[in-house]
């Protein structure tokens, strides 16, 4: 796999386009561009992909529009290719004249928050989920708390 980090990318670069698809799932796919270096999220093109195959559009109005909001460098390909995170728009209808956020695009409707209280900083926090044991002679462990009955039949 290394062996690859090194090959002559004649100046191009590969950039991986990521989003998130219909069913709240990562996807991505690559395009080469004509660029040895990306130095603005400006200088990399929208796109676009089929939403009738990952639950996003229906088959008579299945085009997917990628908006790239944010790029960083590859850490799987590196030099100077790029992961590309996108925001995904479908048309409004079939006159193909207006786009709007699709359901999974997350990112436009937190930002529409963001841009009303700029001087407030986002707290984020990772969940954490546990179940505290107790010893049973009976069930061996069951959770702290539960009766010694066993586990609730509902």
């Amino acid at each position: 796999m290394d062996a690859l980090k090194d090959l002559d990318q004649k100046g191009r670069i590969i950039a991986e386009y990521i989003w998130i698809d219909g069913s709240a799932t990562l996807r991505a796919k690559c395009r080469t561009l004509e660029t040895e270096k990306v130095n603005n999220v400006s200088e990399l093109p929208e796109w676009n992909f089929d939403g009738s195959s990952c639950y996003q559009a229906t088959t008579e109005n299945s085009e997917i529009i990628m908006k790239p909001v944010f790029f960083f460098p590859d850490p799987f390909r590196g030099g100077n290719n790029i992961m590309v995170l996108c925001e995904t728009f479908m048309w409004a209808d079939t006159t193909y004249k207006s786009l709007v956020p699709t359901n999974t695009n997350f990112r436009h409707f937190a930002n529409k928050i963001f841009e009303e209280k700029p001087e407030e900083l986002p707290w984020i926090g990772i969940e954490q989920e546990y179940t505290i044991l107790k010893d049973n002679t009976k069930f061996k462990v069951q959770p702290y708390g539960w009766p010694n009955s066993g586990y609730p039949a509902n």
